[in-house]
């Protein structure tokens, strides 16, 4: 058995192998609480889809109008359309089956929807119910992040990192997964910046944003929002691809846990302490 590395002191800078501290009771909190809101949100707006699952672009959208996205099905065959291309997806989307063997012909299956029986009251009570959670949320994590520096400090990108060589070195890192050690895993890098700062500054408030375009109650009282994205129909494509932004966002972000070493990952997520990779020539 190795012996456990002795404790240092507060003036020494961490190294390979030492257990510290790295994410903040807020930053946990948030993490959780917006990881299980957003699924919900997922998994009840696509079940909200599957009453009418079509986008269109403008202010109004209606069955015979032209959709840039659709998903059904013809002769039993479940089908993407997604402008001129399209693709088969029987089984999977438009037309599948459901635990009692009945062939379903909507959008999203059961297994991805909420609730997973067709309810478009009971997917917009979900819905709307955990909007509060995440906006609610992201403004109290926002405003918390100012007052302890965790956005100056660790979000904020410098300008040494916006040149182009600096961005591409951290791509190149990346696609040959090597990750950073030492003190310097404690330190998120370009990209991981890039993609935090999208996701708080850009995809879940324009998934706000973009909700309360699609509610008839905000004409009363903000038109302008509406009128600013385009119309009804656009926000509510605007909503969905946003929403699978978030989702792409997701698979990369769990992809990153994995190869990094999941245990130490999620454990950092739940205690806040974090042991850092050691260095290669340790």
């Amino acid at each position: 058995m190795t012996e456990p590395a002795p404790a240092r002191s507060e003036d020494v800078p961490p190294r390979g192998g030492d257990l510290v501290r790295r994410h903040r009771l807020s930053t946990r909190i948030w993490h959780w609480t917006n990881a299980v809101a957003l699924l919900v949100m997922l998994m009840s707006g696509l079940m909200i889809f599957n009453a009418h699952p079509r986008l269109y672009w403008g202010q109004y959208g209606a069955n015979l109008d032209p959709a840039w996205l659709e998903i059904g099905s013809r002769g039993g065959a479940g089908y993407l359309r997604i402008g001129s291309w399209q693709v088969a997806t029987t089984g999977w989307l438009g037309s599948w089956t459901d635990p009692m063997g009945i062939v379903r012909h909507r959008a999203f299956p059961y297994w991805a929807t909420l609730p997973s029986s067709y309810s478009l009251a009971d997917g917009r009570i979900w819905h709307l119910a955990f909007a509060w959670v995440l906006a609610l949320g992201l403004l109290i994590y926002l405003v918390w992040s100012l007052v302890n520096g965790h956005l100056r400090r660790d979000i904020h990108i410098r300008p040494s990192e916006w040149r182009p060589a600096h961005i591409w070195h951290d791509i190149k890192e990346h696609a040959r997964l090597r990750f950073p050690t030492g003190a310097a895993a404690l330190r998120y890098n370009v990209l991981q910046k890039l993609a935090y700062a999208s996701v708080l500054f850009l995809l879940i408030p324009l998934m706000i944003l973009t909700g309360l375009a699609m509610s008839p109650g905000t004409d009363a009282w903000a038109p302008v929002v509406t009128e600013v994205l385009g119309g009804r129909q656009s926000a509510r494509s605007i909503h969905f691809l946003c929403a699978w932004g978030l989702v792409a966002f997701f698979v990369v972000h769990i992809a990153m846990v994995l190869l990094a070493g999941p245990w130490n990952e999620v454990r950092s997520m739940i205690t806040g302490k974090y042991r850092l990779p050691r260095e290669k020539d340790a």
